[in-house]
């Protein structure tokens, strides 16, 4: 039996647990609230694990660092707020369209700009999802828990060694400074996903570091391996990593850094059900606003309301067919969040059913409550 452990710790901290249970060996970040435990826990851990932390000047720096770390073999991870998000979508952007595998973990608050630090929100999702430029699919996460913050950072891991991506840990202050016993294990080795090399027998001069002709992507070496060229490269490249801009390969690669996620979505997206088998009205919802909308469903039930949850775990790519499925079956669909309706215009385009679509939203930086969701239920 392998190790198990238990921990009162805050979901920032369970976030640093979980990446070195993964096997992350270094991090490169700039401290911000309210997210700077990571770094603080990630600086004291991984030089216990053979892993190595180095603060950056600032986030720009701390995101090319983290790609460079990644090529060089390591699995690597960093950890910001809303600004420092901002400052890292460019080198983002890079590792989408070097397929350089990396976790972000982005512990949201108030904005824009500097906004409310120490305050909780929920307006990055759109920012996870295209902030940076051009078409692109992205994996995303929101934990609901501190053993969210534990087991879904192996997940992220796991998805960012195999679909060589980045994936963001869309989290916010409130499950990022939650207290909360959390089982910490050591994973079995059959658990965890580590990025595909090439075939050894493959002659050097025959290996692609890119493959585009479907939605797999190819093998990937590390820098400096003594058999195998690894390219990279921020511009439209061929399979080889030659820079090549002509038409025909500018959309071949466009469609494939979509499609390498979005037609894999059945594998990556992650829901959770709370009472939906029997419910009449159902909140959609992710994050901190799981905690609440859970305790809501509790109460109507009490009333005699079948209300019902679909949890939201993977944000990017969107669980659209489980969407799909409950705004053909109910009548009405409420959805909390903390922004002024980011994910209910996201669900709206689904919605060719008819189906009522009813918003909470607070970005006051005060945590929606379950009676809120209960009124905005009722008053419609």
């Amino acid at each position: 039996m392998r190790k198990t452990v238990k921990k009162f710790i805050e979901g920032n901290v369970a976030m640093v647990e979980g990446a070195i249970a993964a096997g992350a060996r270094f991090y490169a970040g700039y401290p911000i609230s309210p997210s700077s435990e990571i770094a603080e826990t990630a600086s004291k851990e991984l030089p216990k694990h053979g892993g190595m932390y180095v603060q950056m000047e600032d986030e720009l720096s701390s995101m090319a660092t983290l790609l460079g770390a990644s090529l060089a073999g390591k699995k690597s991870f960093t950890a910001t707020s809303g600004p420092g998000f901002s400052l890292m979508q460019e080198n983002l952007g890079l590792g989408v369209m070097s397929e350089i595998p990396a976790v972000i973990y982005d512990v949201q608050r108030c904005g824009p700009s500097t906004g409310a630090a120490t305050k909780p929100a929920q307006g990055d999702l759109m920012q996870a999802r295209w902030g940076t430029h051009g078409d692109h699919g992205i994996i995303a996460l929101s934990p609901s828990s501190a053993q969210d913050c534990f087991d879904l950072s192996i997940t992220a891991f796991n998805l960012s060694e195999k679909y060589r991506t980045p994936v963001v840990f869309l989290a916010d202050e409130v499950i990022g400074h939650l207290r909360e016993t959390v089982v910490i294990r050591q994973p079995d080795p059959s658990e965890i996903i580590n990025r595909r090399q090439p075939d050894p027998d493959t002659k050097p001069e025959n290996f692609r570091p890119y493959d585009f002709s479907g939605n797999t992507p190819a093998p990937m070496p590390f820098i400096g391996d003594k058999k195998f060229l690894m390219r990279t490269t921020g511009s439209t490249h061929n399979e080889k990593g030659a820079f090549c801009p002509t038409p025909d390969n500018i959309n071949r690669v466009t469609n494939y850094l979509t499609n390498k996620i979005e037609k894999n979505a059945d594998a990556i997206v992650i829901t959770r059900e709370y009472h939906l088998e029997d419910a009449d009205e159902v909140i959609i919802t992710f994050g901190c606003c799981v905690r609440s909308a859970m305790t809501a469903v509790d109460r109507l039930r009490q009333k005699g309301i079948k209300a019902g949850l679909l949890q939201l775990v993977t944000i990017w790519p969107m669980a659209e067919k489980k969407i799909r499925s409950v705004l053909s079956s109910v009548h009405r669909v409420i959805i909390p969040e903390m922004n002024l309706g980011q994910l209910a215009n996201e669900i709206r385009k689904f919605n060719d059913y008819g189906c009522k679509i009813i918003q909470v939203n607070r970005n006051d930086g005060i945590l929606i409550t379950p009676q809120q969701i209960i009124d905005g239920l009722e008053a419609k």
